[in-house]
Parts: structure tokens; C-alpha cells; sequence
């Protein structure tokens, strides 16, 4: 019998100040039986990162052509694709072809090893930003986790800080790869 996903609630108020965006989403997450809360955490710190009303969660990896978040435009073309983890450079391409931004956000503590391997293969991918969080940062995250959150993410100049119960986790993302546009 397959497993099913748990499911996390939270109650994520966003401050980012350097986007004028201020708004509380109340998000349900669908964790999948392989996934981490460290993983699932970095879904969440993704979301508030790119916070858009037209932003969600997908079936992620319960389905391997959708990535873990994506913003689609009224068409239905996808406006920014976001990868959570170490995706490799096939799909990455892939996706560069089919959406407008590509964002990977990578955290384990042998990313440095990963992009060594495919970063060569993608510079000609012109759409695309990978950033890595230190394994410290993942795991500060990770102990935000709880099935039912209240979460406050604060962006401003760049710094991000997330914060849950008493504890709050900066987070310094470090960028491998940034796309030639503009970062939405």
C-alpha cells in the first residue's frame, strides 16, 4: 500500500520590503513520505521568497515533470519554475525551455559538489538562478517545523529572516548562478 502525504498548515505572514509585498498566506502543505521537514521548510522559505497570488505548490514530487512551486500567468505559461534540492542539468534545461525564470534553491551540505559537476552545462541557460542555503540554515528551518505553523518572513535588503515560536533563522543565500533578467 502507498503511502500518503502528511499534511503541514501554516499561517505565513510575509514582510518583504523589498518588493512593497505584505501579505499573510495561509498555505497547506503536502509532504511527501520522502521528504524532510528540512526539505519541506526550504518549499516554505522558497514561497515567501517569490510570494505572488499566482505562486503555488505543486504535486512536486509525487509528479517529476511539475518542479516544487510554480507561477503561471493567465495563459497558462509558466512564469517561474522553482526547484527545490539538486536537480540535475537535463531538467534544469528543460525547464529553462518551458518557463520564463527558473530558480533552484539547493541546500544539502555537498551542493558545492553538485554545481562543480553540472554548472559548466548550464551557462547557457540565461533564465536560470541557483542559490544554496549553508546546511546551518536548512537545519535552523527544519526545526520550525510543525503540523500546524505560524510562520513570519521578513525580506529587506536582501536579508531574509524567518521566524516561528521563539525562534528566528537568518538566512544568507549564497548564489551560484544568476540569471542575465531580473530576479523576480
Amino acid at each position: 500500500m502507498a503511502l500518503k502525504a502528511t499534511i503541514y498548515k501554516a499561517d505565513l505572514q510575509i514582510a518583504d520590503m523589498d518588493r512593497n509585498f505584505y501579505e499573510t498566506q495561509n498555505l497547506t502543505i503536502a509532504r511527501h513520505p520522502s521528504e524532510t521537514d528540512e526539505r519541506m521548510m526550504v518549499r516554505v522559505l522558497a514561497f515567501a521568497r517569490h510570494a505572488h497570488e499566482a505562486l503555488s505548490f505543486t504535486k512536486g514530487l509525487f509528479d517529476t515533470d511539475e518542479p516544487d512551486l510554480w507561477q503561471k500567468d493567465l495563459t497558462g505559461a509558466i512564469a517561474l519554475w522553482i526547484e527545490v534540492g539538486q536537480p540535475d542539468d537535463k531538467r534544469l534545461l528543460k525547464a529553462c525551455g518551458r518557463a520564463e525564470q527558473v530558480v533552484v534553491y539547493s541546500y544539502a551540505s555537498n551542493s558545492s559538489i553538485w554545481w562543480n559537476q553540472i554548472g559548466s552545462r548550464l551557462e547557457r541557460a540565461k533564465n536560470l538562478t541557483v542559490f544554496n542555503l549553508p546546511t546551518e540554515t536548512s537545519q535552523a528551518l527544519q526545526k520550525l517545523a510543525q503540523r500546524n505553523m505560524q510562520l513570519q518572513c521578513t525580506i529587506q535588503d536582501g536579508q531574509i529572516w524567518m521566524t516561528g515560536g521563539d525562534e528566528t533563522v537568518q538566512i544568507d543565500l549564497v548564489t551560484f548562478k544568476a540569471a542575465a533578467e531580473a530576479m523576480r
